[in-house]
């Protein structure tokens, strides 16, 4: 069992109301990689330039995760610079530099061909480029953003007929329908090819939508959130990760695979960058799901 991850790597520099940092790891693929890594195998497939720094690549080297999918290529890594304001919410943006990311073209490895796969918030025209690499995947996972929602809709709505799992943000999801009720966004992005349709909802949880049925789980509570960048892709991660782990589809297990995402997510937001992921110990993602479950589980009247 191994996921596949196509994304963005990239160096971040990043400023909250409490502190700032540079040069960075970031990146969805970055994010994604390592959360999932604590419950599967994971393959990247990425760009970074001449200039990005070989620790970051041990980052990945020392979670097992297969790195013979990241190409050098001549240029600048990807590079984005963001502030968060105290409430620690959506950041300002205040550089983005897309060196080689910007001629990104993905070749997908024979041994990826069947993986699970996660298709990152990237360039619809990617997304889809690589699905017509692939052979016969166990499952298709999608990200997007309000970028792609406006610029490429068309493109972006085929790739979403071929994908199992739709993960966007509730604004997204509202954008790309033009409903305003969640249910209703529901049942349009169902129509449109995905399975199922997992809402993210940040600092408040996630709602899934599977059929005729939807699940809602709130987010891990935290006394400290360090850098909330990276949270959703690390949601995704830990959520496609118990799936590929468990090859479980029922949705009593889709519910667990929801709470395991919103665990990986907590993690990740405890420090900057990816540094959280370098000190997790099994047992602490146990104790959070164990915590997570007596705080949400109780007996009937």
């Amino acid at each position: 069992m191994a996921i596949t991850v196509i994304g963005s790597i990239a160096i971040d520099n990043i400023e909250t109301p409490f502190n700032k940092t540079g040069d960075i790891l970031g990146g969805s693929a970055s994010y994604f990689s390592l959360a999932s890594s604590f419950l599967t195998d994971v393959k990247i497939i990425g760009v970074v330039g001449g200039d990005f720094n070989k620790k970051h690549l041990k980052v990945f080297k020392d979670r097992s995760i297969d790195i013979s999918g990241i190409k050098t290529e001549e240029g600048k890594t990807f590079h984005w610079a963001g502030r968060y304001g105290y409430d620690m919410s959506d950041p300002e943006t205040l550089a983005t530099e897309l060196g080689v990311f910007s001629s990104f073209k993905p070749a997908v490895p024979h041994g990826s061909k069947n993986d699970m796969l996660f298709l990152a918030n990237i360039d619809p025209d990617i997304q889809f480029n690589v699905l017509q690499q692939m052979g016969s995947p166990k499952l298709v996972a999608l990200d997007t953003m309000n970028f792609w929602i406006e610029g490429k809709k068309e493109k972006l709505m085929k790739v979403m007929e071929l994908a199992d799992i739709f993960i966007i943000n509730e604004s997204e999801a509202r954008l790309l329908t033009g409903e305003s009720s969640i249910f209703s966004c529901a049942k349009a992005v169902l129509k449109s090819g995905a399975k199922i349709l997992i809402l993210k909802r940040g600092a408040y949880g996630a709602t899934m939508f599977f059929e005729n049925k939807f699940f809602m789980v709130p987010a891990y509570p935290l006394e400290n959130v360090i850098d909330p960048t990276g949270a959703g892709d690390s949601f995704a991660g830990g959520f496609l990760g118990y799936l590929d782990n468990t090859g479980d589809m029922a949705f009593e297990n889709l519910k667990k695979a929801l709470v395991f995402g919103n665990i990986m997510a907590s993690f990740a937001v405890e420090d900057f960058s990816v540094s959280r992921f370098a000190s997790i110990k099994a047992d602490e993602i146990k104790d959070r799901f164990r915590k997570f479950r007596e705080m949400t589980y109780f007996e009937e009247l």
